[in-house]
């Protein structure tokens, strides 16, 4: 193994070391945005064999995390997002040979014209150039983060949370260990080597113009906070109030599959359903069936008075809980008024992270799909789905609500932007 992360707890001197990360990375960014794929690829399966060969220390690190958490008082869930076992780490390898193989976007022509005075013009990708991950308790996005960057030209510092720190440092070593094997600048992913939350505002301010984008993973905190206080554009999301709707043309069987396993297979990641809309024209026949099947899998149901008449164990429904992100084993549940009334009150309530529609009516569903302003709009398939290894991307940095760049799951594709290259041949502008 690499040898151990040099911290700068206690030192005093953190926006000392902070400003130097934020050199070394602009000058690895410059070195790998003209780093040919084949060097890239063979950073990221040294990498993977790496994660692969040093599954003992990561999991050993884990232990120590995970043993600290607990002594703290950590909730269930969040040991859960904590947590790695060799299964864990197995996958975050094999996420890593999944973005090595995945084309390579750089230097990707875009589009390209002929102009009337014979110029040529095209529209290139090219990287970001230096991407900040401040992230928090799951330790295998320093993988998924570090890959990407990687694979996409970008130069990538990461600010893991204060929870998984040893578990972090355990998988940024074995990243190191593959980036030097290959020959490429450390600097290429670096990891902030200290849990002081100074770092993190520090990282805020750009580093002196060397970050260019911040990509936050987390709860609503820190989220809240990186929009609030960054100095460079940001990929984020704020909150995933995910919608299920059941139509009134939902065959029974696939609305039951579909919102079991949008609710529960996992409460805790951002593509939970968090609500459920049941078209009342479907209520008589649906509701009923689908409120036990929630409360006898677990979930606690909170509803409008029509969804509380079909079992005195649904309880009632706030005002707020119609805009809570639960991130547990709640759901709330109201009937509508039709398709109609399901789009305006994800409209209201919603975060435009993720919806879903379960109808046999291909009418209903592209309406749904047209007029849901989320990032992702389904029909017919579980909210889970909305990440980045679902969607071919490998893995993901995050996934962005905004509108302007990045939408939705933010993979190798999304962490480019373009220039122009132009040639001419003497022309000059009358």
């Amino acid at each position: 193994m690499t040898a151990p992360l040099k911290t700068i707890e206690g030192t005093g001197d953190i926006a000392g070391a902070m400003r130097e990360i934020g050199r070394g990375a602009k000058a690895a960014a410059r070195v790998l945005a003209l780093c040919p794929t084949a060097a890239k690829d063979r950073a990221l399966a040294a990498m993977a064999k790496a994660v692969r060969a040093h599954q003992p220390d990561i999991l050993a690190a884990n232990a120590e995390d995970i043993a600290e958490a607990k002594a703290a008082g950590a909730t269930a869930a969040f040991i859960d997002r904590l947590k790695l076992d060799g299964k864990g780490v197995v996958a975050m390898a094999d996420g890593i040979d999944i973005v090595r193989s995945l084309k390579d976007p750089v230097g990707t022509v875009l589009d390209s014209w002929q102009r009337p005075n014979g110029m040529t013009i095209e529209r290139v990708r090219v990287p970001l150039g230096v991407i900040g991950i401040i992230y928090e308790s799951r330790p295998n996005v320093t993988a998924d983060a570090g890959a990407l960057c990687l694979k996409s030209g970008n130069a990538a510092i990461l600010r893991g949370g204060s929870e998984s720190f040893r578990s972090v440092r355990a998988i940024h070593a074995a990243l190191v260990e593959g980036l030097r094997e290959a020959g490429l600048p450390e600097d290429a992913i670096q990891l902030v080597p200290t849990r002081d939350r100074a770092a993190v505002g520090l990282m805020l301010t750009g580093l002196d113009g060397n970050i260019d984008v911040i990509v936050p993973r987390g709860g609503k905190g820190l989220v809240g906070r990186v929009q609030a206080e960054a100095r460079v554009p940001v990929f984020a999301h704020l909150e995933g109030v995910c919608h299920i709707f059941i139509d009134k043309a939902a065959s029974p069987a696939m609305a039951k599959s579909i919102l079991l396993n949008a609710k529960m297979r996992r409460t805790g990641v951002c593509g939970a359903a968090e609500t459920l809309l049941v078209d009342r024209a479907a209520a008589k026949s649906q509701l009923k069936p689908l409120v036990e099947m929630l409360l006898d899998a677990g979930c606690e149901v909170r509803g409008d008075a029509a969804t509380q008449a079909v079992d005195k164990r649904v309880k009632p429904a706030s005002e707020e809980d119609w805009s809570t992100e639960y991130l547990d084993a709640i759901i709330s549940a109201k009937v509508v008024d039709g398709l109609g009334e399901a789009i305006d009150h994800i409209e209201r309530y919603g975060s435009h992270h993720t919806d879903a529609i379960v109808t046999e009516d291909q009418q209903a569903a592209e309406k749904f799909l047209n007029q849901v302003d989320s990032a992702i709009v389904l029909h017919n398939a579980s909210t889970q789905f909305a990440d980045g290894g679902e969607f071919g991307f490998g893995a993901e940095i995050g996934i962005a609500t905004g509108k302007l760049h990045a939408r939705g799951p933010v993979g190798v594709d999304q962490l480019t932007s373009f220039k122009y290259r132009v040639r001419g041949s003497g022309q000059t502008r009358p």
